[in-house]
């Protein structure tokens, strides 16, 4: 069996809620080696979304929609993440 990096996990979450949607995953790890929470080289992600889903929505809400699509086991295996999302 092949084992998902974490990248491929944010991604097949994120692609199942937000189908239709502009989805860039940046992985920021390395420019944090020696830092805290640096372990595994999939620590530290940037996420750049744009999608429909988020019309009408205030950016707390756009955010806990993400965190909800990650779901918290996912989300307690990343260190940092960084949001960008908007509207389509």
């Amino acid at each position: 069996q092949i084992k998902m990096s974490k990248a491929q996990a944010i991604e097949k979450a994120l692609e199942r809620v937000f189908q239709e949607s502009d989805i860039e995953i940046v992985n920021d790890s390395e420019s944090h080696r020696g830092h805290g929470g640096y372990s595994d080289g999939e620590t530290h992600f940037k996420l750049i979304i744009k999608s429909s889903k988020f019309n009408g929505m205030s950016r707390l809400e756009k955010h806990r929609a993400v965190h909800e699509a990650l779901g918290s086991d996912l989300l307690r295996k990343i260190h940092a993440l960084e949001l960008q999302l908007t509207d389509k």
